[in-house]
């Protein structure tokens, strides 16, 4: 079957690590079935694993990807949750391409208790969207931020997958929304959305009760600065750098929460499907590739000149 594969670990040029071949069919231990996959979607998660974090030179050659969507044996739509539990890990579990093969490859196999059904109105590209990323935005907001408390929110680095996720749910869920970004065309199209875009470090008409921070060390004084008397600035990646100088007076002062976040619960992600449907809310999908194209598709992830998603449709 065709998958896309690293084949070896290069940290200064990962996507001289990638390899659009032939794999071996899925196996499937008891418990597991295998799904033909109709769409997925990229995420840095694929890039870093180029280069060698998180994916061991023990585990190579691995099947890249975490998100998902597709026919399960019984010919049902689904969508694939990615999170699978690993007690060799530290954090307790691991991700698709991480110890087990990943999702793309025109078959996965998957924890059968991993499949959530496909809404019919919700495409496979868009359901392939929503597993990882938009999970991960979803979990910060609703379970770490508990953004029902609040009225406004600050996303940092709008753009890229999490952080353009997070202020097009924080809009869906009746917030307003001050998203920051370096590029005037991305804070067009972020205004476009129906959020404050604004340049990195300006000040904000109010201060906010959750800050959705993906950049690190270029933004977490200002978004120490931008928040309420206490507030939640919920973490999930350091792009921009990861060593932070956090002012402890104004932490204490102020009441503030730190919170570190990572993906979310297979329950979240069937919440975040009826979130869509109900709100009729569709992932933002920068650019689709076919799977031929494949290797296009991860240089301009890796560009870093995109807003939303980068996705794979396996029907072209």
């Amino acid at each position: 079957m065709r998958a896309v594969i690293a084949t070896v670990a290069d940290p200064e040029q990962p996507l001289a690590a990638l390899t659009v071949g032939e794999a071996p069919e899925p196996a499937t231990p008891d418990g597991w079935v295998t799904v033909e996959v109709r769409a997925a979607s990229l995420n840095h998660h694929d890039i870093w694993s180029l280069r060698g974090v998180g994916l061991p030179a023990d585990r190579l050659p691995m099947i890249l990807g975490c998100d998902a969507a597709g026919v399960d044996p019984d010919g049902n739509e689904v969508v694939i949750y990615p999170v699978v539990e690993d007690k060799g890990d530290p954090r307790g579990y691991s991700l698709l391409s991480e110890r087990h093969p990943g999702t793309l490859a025109e078959r996965v196999a998957v924890p059968r208790e991993n499949l959530i059904p496909k809404p019919a109105g919700v495409s496979f590209l868009e359901a392939a969207c929503l597993p990882t990323a938009w999970l991960t935005a979803f979990h910060m907001l609703t379970t770490r931020g508990r953004v029902d408390e609040g009225s406004a929110v600050l996303v940092q680095g709008a753009g890229g997958g999490v952080a353009t996720a997070a202020v097009a749910l924080a809009l869906a869920m009746g917030k307003r929304v001050y998203a920051t970004s370096r590029d005037p065309a991305k804070r067009e199209r972020i205004a476009a959305l129906g959020a404050t875009a604004v340049a990195p470090g300006a000040r904000l008409p109010e201060r906010v009760d959750v800050v959705i921070e993906s950049v690190g060390a270029p933004t977490f004084d200002h978004s120490m600065k931008c928040a309420a008397p206490g507030a939640r600035i919920v973490v999930c990646g350091a792009t921009g750098g990861h060593q932070a100088t956090i002012d402890l007076r104004r932490l204490f002062a102020m009441r503030l929460e730190l919170l570190g976040s990572t993906m979310g619960s297979r329950r979240e992600l069937a919440a975040l499907l009826d979130l869509c449907v109900a709100k009729d809310l569709r992932p933002i999908i920068d650019s689709t590739y076919g799977f031929t194209a494949v290797a296009d598709a991860f240089a301009h992830l890796a560009s870093g000149d995109i807003f939303g998603k980068v996705a794979v449709d396996f029907l072209h």
